[in-house]
């Protein structure tokens, strides 16, 4: 066997420039060579025979990486991702299908970049369904300019795609929106950007608050109690029925019940006020 394959890194590792010179100095196996190893692996579990099948396809999954270097991602991160695939497809691999490995790999190493993509690309995820995860990786393709796609553009990747515009017009959007920081410098801010920071905190969160309040609501309670108790039980009545009842009696109602004047009633309720009031206060 190829020294190299006994000793290179399946990681790329610092030094991706070295891992691909090394891959790509891996002899590309015949489609003999290739069948012969396959059945080795998938009737014996000849596990030498995985590792020479995966080595001789890592230049397949560095060319692949390549082509989802405009997402700002580390290429090495691509490349491993993409080795992750590849040896699952290896492990899954049946010779008696009739078809070459790089063929059948390729859905495999594919699949493991986009999970990659899409979980790192945002830190909110852009693609959740299926469809989705369609239009975000052909849509970033078929756009030729940084301007927004036309009616027309967007109803040609519609149909293109099979979905409907306002997803394409949707995931445009998602495209071209950047993540904002939860917290930022002073820099930043002097150039008239407000961190979300300020302006998201829940203040009615903070416990110390949340007991302050509970604190001051139960002391309030308390006091009402006790001015109520003050009061004659007319103006006491008078208040309850007023401003503590759910169904809030008319000043006529409760002239009606005692059998004065409205007037009379709404000087009561105001001196009754003033006394609960001061009572509090006090």
């Amino acid at each position: 066997m190829n020294t190299a394959l006994q000793t290179v890194n399946l990681v790329p590792g610092s030094n991706l420039n070295t891992y691909m010179q090394t891959v790509n100095n891996f002899q590309i196996l015949t489609a003999e060579r290739e069948h012969e190893l396959a059945e080795k692996l998938y009737y014996g579990e000849d596990l030498e025979a995985a590792r020479e099948l995966v080595m001789a396809h890592l230049r397949f999954v560095v060319h692949i990486a390549k082509s989802y270097n405009g997402y700002g991602l580390p290429l090495a991160d691509l490349i491993q991702e993409g080795n992750v695939g590849l040896m699952k497809a290896v492990k899954r691999f049946n010779p008696e299908k009739g078809v070459r490995l790089v063929s059948f790999a390729v859905y495999w190493i594919k699949a493991e970049m986009h999970e990659y993509i899409l979980r790192n690309w945002r830190i909110v995820k852009v693609a959740t369904t299926k469809a989705q995860r369609k239009l975000f990786f052909n849509l970033r393709g078929a756009k030729k300019r940084l301007a927004w796609l036309s009616d027309d553009e967007v109803n040609a990747v519609a149909a293109d795609l099979g979905v409907e515009a306002k997803e394409v017009r949707r995931m445009e959007g998602r495209l071209t929106a950047s993540d904002i920081g939860f917290d930022v410098g002073v820099d930043d801010e002097e150039d008239g950007f407000v961190a979300p920071a300020h302006y998201l905190e829940d203040k009615s969160a903070d416990p110390s608050r949340v007991l302050e309040h509970a604190d001051w609501q139960e002391t309030n309670n308390q006091s009402l109690h006790y001015a109520m108790g003050q009061l004659d039980e007319r103006s006491r009545n008078i208040l309850q029925a007023r401003w503590l009842s759910e169904n809030k009696a008319t000043l006529h109602e409760l002239a009606d019940k005692y059998g004065i004047s409205a007037e009379r009633v709404r000087q009561l309720e105001k001196n009754a006020m003033k006394k609960v009031r001061a009572t509090m206060e006090a």
